[in-house]
C-alpha cells in the first residue's frame, strides 16, 4: 500500500508477534465516537461513545465490533486499516487485510481469534452480515487532485455521522468553557489547528493559553496554567504523532488537568493519554496529509464552548464594535 511521506510508519515483518507493531498509519479514519479515559487503548465501554447514528453505518458497526477487546498496537493497526475500508473489508482475504495493513497474514488471524472468533473466516462471515458493502461513488475518472477532494468530502461526511451523538462535543465543549485558563496544544502538524481554535475562541473565552511550541517550556507553562486555575487541555494531535505531545498529555494529566484531544483516529497513540478523544480522519491522497475534517471539528468546539459561556455573544458584540471603530477590516 502506497502512503504519503507524513506516514511514517514501518510494516511488521511476515509472521511476527502482535506486539511489535509500530503506532498507527497516517490518516486512517475511525468510524467510533468519543473515546473516554475508561475505555482500552483497543477500545471498551465509554459514556460518551458513539450513539445510533454511528452505529447504523458499517464503520460504526466495526467498531462496536471492537468494543471490549483489549488489543495490542499491531491489532489496533488492522482494527485502524479496517474502519478506514469498512465497505471493503467483508470481501478481503486474510492476506489482502494483512497488506492494507502493514502487518504479516498471521497478525490478522490471530487478531480474528483475539476478538473471539474461530479464525478470519469465521470473522469475515460475520462482517459480511454485520457491515454489509455500501455502493461506493466511481472516482476511476477522477484525476489525483480530484480523488483526493473525493476523499475530504467522504471524511466529512463520516465526521457528520459521529456527529449524529452530539454528547461528546457537547461534554467536551462544556469542560473547555469551564477551564480558565484554557491552555490548547499543537505541535508540528498539528500546531496550526491548535492556533485556529485559539485565535476564534479568544474572541469568547476570558484566558486561552496556545501550546505550539516543543521543549522543555512547554511543561513550565502547563504548570502555569494550573497554577492560574485551568482544569483542561485542549489538545490537537495528527500523524505522525510526535512522541513529545505523548509526553506532555501524560505530564498534563499527573498535573491534574482533564485532556480533550481531537486526533485522527480513536486509535492514535494519543489515545491512553487522553480523557476524552474526539476522532476527526485526516485524507491521505496527497504528499502531505489533508485536515479538513479535524478543522470543522476545532469549529464545532467552539460553537459548544460558546454555548457554556453566558457571555459569548456579548463578547463578539464588543470585538465587532471595536474592530468597525478602528477600521479593522476591508468591507
Amino acid at each position: 500500500m502506497e502512503t504519503g511521506p507524513d506516514n511514517g510508519e514501518t510494516s511488521e515483518a511476515s509472521g511476527a508477534g502482535d506486539t511489535s507493531g509500530a503506532g498507527e498509519a497516517s490518516g486512517a479514519g475511525d468510524a467510533g465516537g468519543a473515546r473516554t479515559d475508561d475505555r482500552s487503548a483497543g477500545g471498551g465501554r465509554g459514556g460518551d461513545g458513539g450513539g445510533a447514528g454511528v452505529t447504523d453505518a458499517p464503520a460504526g458497526r466495526l467498531q462496536a465490533l471492537f468494543e471490549g477487546h483489549r488489543l495490542t498496537p499491531t491489532q489496533r493497526r488492522i482494527a485502524h486499516s479496517m474502519v478506514r475500508r469498512a465497505a471493503d473489508v467483508p470481501f478481503l482475504s486474510s492476506v489482502e487485510l494483512a497488506e492494507l495493513a502493514g502487518v504479516s497474514q498471521p497478525s490478522v488471524t490471530r487478531f480474528a481469534v483475539a476478538l473471539g472468533f474461530d479464525g478470519y473466516p469465521a470473522l469475515r462471515k460475520h462482517l459480511r452480515e454485520v457491515a454489509p458493502a455500501e455502493p461506493a461513488p466511481d472516482t476511476g475518472s477522477y484525476n489525483e487532485y480530484q480523488q483526493a477532494v473525493e476523499a475530504e468530502i467522504e471524511n466529512l461526511r463520516h465526521l457528520a455521522s459521529v456527529l449524529a451523538d452530539p454528547r461528546p462535543v457537547e461534554r467536551a465543549g462544556r469542560l473547555l468553557a469551564a477551564s480558565r485558563p484554557l491552555p490548547v496544544l499543537g505541535l508540528r502538524a498539528a500546531a496550526s489547528q491548535a492556533y485556529g481554535f485559539a485565535y476564534f475562541a479568544a474572541k469568547v473565552h476570558p484566558d486561552v493559553r496556545l501550546l505550539h511550541e516543543g521543549g522543555t517550556m512547554v511543561h513550565d507553562r502547563i504548570d502555569a496554567a494550573v497554577r492560574a486555575g485551568a482544569s483542561t487541555l485542549l489538545c490537537f494531535a495528527l500523524p505522525r504523532h510526535p512522541r513529545e505531545v505523548v509526553d506532555t498529555l501524560a505530564y498534563a494529566k499527573e498535573a491534574g488537568l482533564t485532556v480533550v484531544t481531537v486526533a485522527d483516529s480513536a486509535f492514535a497513540p494519543v489515545a491512553k493519554v487522553s480523557d476524552l478523544l474526539l476522532p476527526a480522519a485526516v485524507g491521505t491522497g496527497l504528499a502531505f496529509d489533508t485536515a479538513c475534517a479535524p478543522m470543522l471539528l476545532g469549529r464545532v468546539l467552539l460553537e459548544a464552548m460558546c454555548d457554556g459561556l453566558p457571555d459569548a455573544q456579548a463578547r463578539l458584540e464588543e470585538f465587532d464594535a471595536r474592530a468597525a471603530a478602528r477600521g479593522l477590516f476591508v468591507e
